[in-house]
């Protein structure tokens, strides 16, 4: 059992390093790209906004590959014998993990993907009462421990929130305070703030979004060029990836679920030992013994990916279908 929250720690060490590298360029904004269901309707519908994107993969794809390349490393396994089987909250993750561009060679990153209610329905076919069964922890050392920034990595504004932790220490060498951003915790559709880094980078401009119509809306500022941001965070779903189409979901109580669910990452996150991605000693590890440093060739090699313009383009025109219903419904 290894934990996908250590891997959102690991994304955060490469966004964060790919943004304060573009901000440096004056390439602006950066978008997050951790959400597959986002990169999807980017592809489809705004293919001009693909430059924008950051290149660094999931946190599923990211704990995928480093679980076929590192982990093997580290254990003495045979790494072809390594299946990855992905508990997530995000039917688009399905999609995600059998996309061409995230395997490794001829082995996809990540094996297969079971929704939460699908892993509920196979507990359940199975006779496994989680409620019966004694609290344990992860047993491997290398893949299992995760920061309170990796952990609200799962709702609205947390991306945002845990890159911002980092990109201070790495701007500043000393942690943020107070730790925790209230300015990126609304739960609007839209929501933006203005922050300091300090530094050389000074203020940055950054903005959140959940669900896909402000989505729409913010995409569609920015190509307008009346949007001025440094970094936006999208999440597809409303309320985040807590709250995504795998889990276990009310119509009814939507808005009191996902709150709860948000509150308790947060709660989470302040019992955490460690609460910034840099300061996690298995992500520090990771990148002494195997990576280098954050954004180094070979781990832009493992860690990044790229996107391309699946636009669907109409080629028949409005006459080409008018003369294909007449034709159809004409009388002999």
């Amino acid at each position: 059992m290894l934990d996908t929250n250590f891997a959102a720690d690991v994304v955060i060490m490469e966004e964060g390093t790919e943004l304060l590298r573009r901000l440096g360029e004056g390439h602006r904004p950066t978008f997050t790209s951790c959400c597959p269901a986002w990169i999807n309707f980017a592809e489809t519908h705004y293919p001009e906004i693909l430059p924008h994107l950051s290149s660094t993969k999931s946190p599923q794809q990211v704990l995928g590959i480093l679980a076929k390349t590192w982990l093997p490393e580290k254990m003495n396994l045979d790494a072809s014998r390594i299946r990855v089987i992905s508990l997530m909250p995000c039917t688009a993750k399905k999609d995600e993990a059998v996309r061409a561009q995230l395997r490794h060679g001829e082995v996809p990153e990540i094996d297969v993907v079971l929704t939460v209610r699908e892993f509920v329905r196979l507990l359940r076919r199975e006779g496994v009462d989680f409620a019966a069964i004694e609290p344990s922890v992860f047993d491997n050392p290398y893949m299992s421990d995760s920061s309170g920034a990796g952990v609200i990595f799962g709702t609205t504004g947390g991306v945002m929130e845990a890159a911002v932790r980092t990109m201070y220490h790495a701007i500043n060498g000393t942690e943020l305070e107070p730790v925790e951003l209230q300015a990126l915790r609304g739960f609007d559709g839209v929501r933006s703030a203005t922050l300091d880094l300090g530094g050389a980078i000074g203020t940055v401009k950054v903005a959140m979004a959940h669900g896909l119509k402000p989505t729409r809306q913010i995409v569609e500022a920015v190509l307008a060029g009346t949007a001025d941001f440094d970094f936006i965070e999208i999440m597809a779903c409303p309320g985040g990836c807590v709250d995504g189409g795998g889990t276990l979901r009310s119509k009814k109580a939507y808005l009191p679920h996902a709150l709860k669910r948000r509150e308790t990452l947060f709660g989470i996150d302040r019992a955490r030992p460690r609460r910034q991605s840099h300061a996690n000693p298995q992500v520090q590890a990771l990148y002494r013994d195997f990576l280098e440093r954050p954004y180094s060739e070979k781990a832009h090699y493992l860690l990044h990916t790229w996107y391309q313009d699946r636009r669907r383009v109409m080629t028949r025109t409005v006459q080409d279908i008018w003369n294909d219903i007449t034709m159809s419904t004409k009388v002999y």
